[in-house]
């Protein structure tokens, strides 16, 4: 954690300082942002102020009076419920507008993660709370070199596992053995180990109509077979096996013969062309030097399906920010979910993933891109049409 930077985050946005507050290990990214891992559980609750200028305050319960032991600032305790609100209001002394990871009206629910309670608690001692979300984006979200490059090896490696599990669908199609979604999905993750590489769940294998569920996944006992002249999703996410990896996420379709029918086609244009306008338009921006905000990239792709006629069967975001866990803190694209209006900053890196789902059968294209000081690039291959197993 360098206090200095985050002083100077809080003074251009105009705050007097950013609260902290964590019971229990509610809110993993107070830690993260902190940088410190308590030693053992937190049962009791903790505050750590870092004001936009001047030393941090810290106010702990006296059964874990070390609790912050490892952060810079001076230290009060407390053990009653009045010395707590005695104490919260010494810490924050002199400030007005703090930030918390609160989110108005739930709209990030990422960084939503100080109880409603708490908040009212911080507002009565006069205190104006604004959402932590474009400094947790900033601290938390934002990449270094050695998480770029961790990606980028991790997507060589998924795009490897992609390729091949759409070979052993075909393979098996060929040699007329049955093959389930929840069989592939199950070579993909022994690949996933081969290759080095976790996920947290998943990956999606869709068939027709299930590919048209953005979230299904096969289970032993619920999964189709994949026949000749279906079409097949493959969602796959994986991060090496190494601390501090960061995701690669990916969808690609698939279809089991060798023509796939018009309406299909016509489908996957629809869907690769939003996802390859929302691409340029990031790019176009970043260079320019605009200020480019999650809800505008949702707007274009969504406005390109929306000019097909086909915008009620794209019900999700465009994309979603990647961090060590696949769906990160940084921004979304997104102006249907929610209304994300943080801006896009260098160094994150997130999903363009537009959608069209019809009841006989549901398509997605998704690639992650990445934004550097003054350019935006796709990290991984690019579907340009539907690959015939």
């Amino acid at each position: 954690m360098n206090i200095a930077d985050i002083q100077s985050a809080l003074r251009a946005e105009k705050l007097d300082g950013w609260l902290f507050f964590d019971h229990h290990g509610r809110d993993p990214l107070a830690y993260r942002v902190l940088q410190f891992a308590p030693e053992r559980m937190t049962t009791r609750r903790w505050y750590y102020f870092i004001p936009a200028t001047g030393e941090p305050r810290k106010l702990v319960h006296q059964i874990e009076s070390g609790m912050l032991n490892a952060l810079p600032g001076e230290k009060i305790q407390y053990s009653g419920w009045a010395a707590q609100v005695e104490g919260i209001r010494t810490i924050t002394g002199g400030a007005k507008k703090v930030a918390m990871q609160y989110s108005a009206n739930c709209a990030i629910p990422y960084v939503a993660m100080v109880d409603a309670g708490t908040i009212e608690l911080v507002r009565s001692l006069g205190l104006e709370i604004v959402t932590s979300a474009n400094l947790v984006q900033e601290f938390e979200a934002t990449w270094n070199q050695a998480k770029l490059d961790s990606h980028l090896e991790a997507g060589k490696r998924v795009d490897k596992v992609r390729r091949t599990a759409f070979e052993h669908i075909g393979d098996c199609l060929r040699g007329r053995a049955a093959i389930t979604e929840f069989e592939v999905q199950q070579f993909i993750l022994r690949a996933f180990d081969d290759e080095g590489l976790l996920t947290d769940h998943g990956p999606i294998v869709g068939v027709n109509h299930n590919a048209s569920n953005p979230h299904y996944e096969p289970t032993r006992e619920n999964s189709s077979h994949i026949s000749q002249n279906d079409l097949v999703l493959i969602d796959l996410w994986a991060k090496l096996k190494t601390a501090g990896s960061v995701y690669y996420d990916i969808t690609w379709m698939g279809y089991a013969g060798d023509q796939p029918p018009s309406e299909m086609v016509r489908v996957f244009d629809i869907v690769s062309g939003a996802r390859n306008a929302a691409v340029a338009f990031i790019k176009k921006s970043v260079v320019a030097g605009d200020k480019l905000c999650g809800y505008q990239v949702d707007d274009v792709a969504r406005g390109h399906i929306t000019e097909h006629g086909l915008a009620e069967y794209f019900f999700h975001r465009t994309g979603h920010s990647i961090g060590e866990e696949v769906h990160g803190t940084g921004a979304n694209m997104d102006n249907l979910e929610t209304h994300d209006d943080r801006r896009i900053i260098p160094w994150t890196c997130f999903s363009i993933e537009p959608g069209i789902y019809l009841p006989e059968f549901g398509i997605r294209s998704e690639v992650n891109v990445f934004v550097g000081e003054a350019e935006a690039r796709v990290t991984g291959e690019i579907q340009t049409e539907l690959f015939l197993i």
